[in-house]
C-alpha cells in the first residue's frame, strides 16, 4: 500500500507526525507532503500567482520520504500527486488536524481541503481531527487510523467520496458513528480592539453554536457524546431535488 499524507498544521506539527508513524505500521510506501507552516482554515486555496518552491524533507526515524512546500494544503497535495511522486497512492490521508473539523467547518479546512484534492485527482482519501485543542494526546487517533485504514481499502469508496473522520480527545473505546455534518455557525465572531494608535482593528475568533448539538446523527453530537465520528463527504455539492424544482421556474428547451 502506498499512501500520501498532508495536513493544514504543517510539517512539523505533532498530529501530522504521529499519523505518519502510524501509516508506516501498515502500509509498504509513505510519502509526506505538507506545507511549510501552519495553513489552518484556508480551505482549498491553491497558488497561482507564485511559484512553488519544494524542499526534501528527511525525518528522524521511519522510512517515510518527505517534502516541504511553501504552499497550501490544496497544492501539497496536487504537487505531490503532480510532480513530485513517480507513482500514483492508494489513498490521501491528511491530519492528524489539531482540533475539529465539524460540520461547515468542513468548507474552511485545510485538512479536508487537501483530501478533497486526492479526491479530485481520483484517489480515495481521508480527513482526521482530533477534537480538542488542550490535553493533547495523539495516540489514540493514530492507533485508530491504523487499525481502521487497512479495513476501509477492502471497501472502496465510491468516486467523489471522502470520509472525514473526528476523534473526541477522551475517547474510551465507546465506538463509532457514521454521522452527517452539524449545522454549525459562530457567534461573537469578532473581537473590535483598538491598536496604540487608535486605530480599530478585529481579531477572528467566535464560539461554535450547533444548531442540532442533540441530533445523534450528526458529527458534532457523535463527538460530544465520546464516539469517533465518520462523515462521508461528496465532493459534487449540487442539490438534486432543489434542481428539479428549479426546472419548473424557467422554460427550458
Amino acid at each position: 500500500m502506498r499512501v500520501l499524507i498532508s495536513n493544514d498544521d504543517g510539517i512539523y506539527a505533532e498530529g501530522i507526525g504521529a499519523l505518519r508513524k502510524a501509516m508506516e505500521e501498515v502500509a509498504d510506501e509513505v510519502y509526506v507532503v505538507a506545507p511549510d507552516r501552519e495553513r489552518s482554515a484556508c480551505g482549498h486555496g491553491i497558488t497561482v500567482t507564485r511559484p512553488l518552491r519544494a524542499k526534501v524533507h528527511k525525518f528522524k526515524s521511519g522510512h517515510a520520504k518527505g517534502w516541504v512546500v511553501d504552499g497550501t494544503p490544496a497544492d501539497c497535495v496536487k504537487l505531490g500527486l503532480e510532480a513530485i511522486l513517480d507513482h500514483k497512492p492508494d489513498l490521501v490521508v491528511s491530519g492528524i488536524n489539531l482540533g475539529p473539523n465539524l460540520g461547515t467547518d468542513v468548507l474552511y479546512s485545510g485538512t479536508v481541503s487537501a483530501a478533497f484534492e486526492g479526491v479530485i485527482n481520483h484517489v480515495p482519501a481521508v480527513a482526521v481531527s482530533l477534537a480538542a485543542w488542550e490535553n493533547l494526546d495523539y495516540s489514540v487517533a493514530a492507533n485508530f487510523m491504523k487499525e481502521f485504514i487497512p479495513k476501509m481499502l477492502a471497501y472502496p469508496l465510491e468516486p467523489g467520496v471522502l470520509l472525514n473522520i473526528n476523534v473526541p480527545w477522551d475517547y474510551d473505546g465507546r465506538g463509532v458513528r457514521i454521522t452527517r455534518l452539524a449545522r454549525r455557525r459562530y457567534v461573537n465572531v469578532f473581537d473590535k480592539r483598538v491598536d496604540p494608535r487608535g486605530q480599530i482593528y478585529f481579531w477572528m475568533a467566535g464560539e461554535p453554536h450547533n444548531l442540532d448539538e442533540d441530533d445523534l446523527e450528526t458529527d458534532a453530537a457523535a463527538v460530544k457524546q465520546g464516539y469517533i465520528s465518520i462523515t462521508p463527504l461528496n465532493l459534487d455539492l449540487t442539490d438534486y431535488s432543489f434542481r428539479k424544482k428549479m426546472a419548473g421556474w424557467l422554460p427550458t428547451k
